[in-house]
């Protein structure tokens, strides 16, 4: 249970830092964002948690595939929320990267790479 814990903590700080560091600064911010803290924690805990490599290994390879469909939603939110606001831009940009996903995910199948 205190590795848990201490799972949850190290990870809420992380979120919270770069939360700080974008209060100050867009740029650095973005920077330190567009690190992928979540798939190098995950990484981590998956081999701090004794998980096989081949789990390792497909968790980083099909993140890799899943973020190229989140990826023109950081072009489209900005356009979004200058006309829409912040709330119904967000709504928009998580819908509209859930039909990517399903997009993108059936034009991989084509190519023998099965998201689903």
């Amino acid at each position: 249970m205190t590795y848990v814990i201490f799972k949850y903590a190290i990870t809420s700080l992380i979120i919270v830092l770069v939360s700080e560091f974008a209060k100050k600064s867009d740029k650095i911010g973005a920077i330190i964002s567009s690190i992928p803290m979540v798939t190098v924690l995950t990484l981590l805990w998956l081999y701090f948690e004794n998980q096989s490599g081949i789990k390792i290994k497909n968790h980083a390879y099909y993140t890799f595939w899943y973020v190229i469909p989140t990826l023109p939603m950081f072009l489209v939110f900005p356009f979004l929320y200058d006309k829409l606001g912040f709330l119904m831009s967000l709504f928009l940009y998580i819908f509209f990267t859930i039909i990517l996903f399903f997009i993108f995910g059936l034009i991989l199948k084509k190519f023998g790479i099965d998201l689903f």
